[in-house]
């Protein structure tokens, strides 16, 4: 697995680069995981229509509106997925297993995809896939401006909010939080990993 940490990085320009990298995938047939943090953007699905009184950049993921801000990890995944839902599974457990370490009380909803306390919203996910090969991936919210993340319900659900690590009472640089990350998906993979 071959990681790219890019840090902080417009949200249209770390597009360009993913997709840059999904070719280099499918050529090499090898795992390239994505790590960074936006500015402040709303991003919506290719499906969503709905106009959200804001401005919003449209993307070619699945899924509604998002909100991305320093703070929030990001991670992309251009991994081979013959298998969608295989991969799937293997996406969630990952994220499942940091969650078990930082915050029992987090749980993934099947209904709406993605991790929550409660009613509260702590990490989105959204991917498509091309030629065997996945795009997009999974935010977290670490230490985000939660007024921001508010302005619009997460992923367009009623009686959502956003919430956070710190919110919940996490403390957690984002080094640390990447550290941990980044290693749940090398084991669930069972991929040895390569920064570059």
């Amino acid at each position: 697995m071959t990681v790219y940490n890019l840090g902080i990085i417009s949200y249209p320009e770390a597009m360009s680069i993913m997709k840059s990298i999904h070719q280099t995938a499918v050529k090499d047939t090898k795992n390239h995981l994505i790590i960074c943090s936006h500015p402040l953007c709303y991003t919506v699905g290719r499906d969503e229509n709905i106009d959200f009184g804001i401005d919003t950049i449209k993307s070619d993921r699945g899924g509604s509106v998002t909100c991305h801000s320093e703070g929030q990890l990001v991670v992309y995944f251009c991994f081979q997925a013959p298998n969608p839902a295989l991969f799937y599974r293997r996406v969630i457990k990952s994220i499942d297993r940091v969650f078990a370490r930082l915050l029992p009380g987090v749980k993934y909803s099947k209904s709406n995809p993605g991790w929550y306390i409660d009613n509260r919203k702590i990490s989105s996910l959204g991917f498509r896939y091309s030629k065997g090969v996945s795009m997009h991936g999974v935010s977290i919210n670490n230490r985000v401006d939660l007024k921001a993340h508010n302005i619009v319900s997460p992923c367009n659900l009623s009686g959502i909010e956003a919430t956070s690590l710190q919110n919940e009472g996490v403390d957690i640089s984002m080094q640390e939080l990447t550290n941990l990350l980044t290693e749940s998906i090398s084991t669930n993979f069972d991929e040895e990993t390569e920064y570059v």
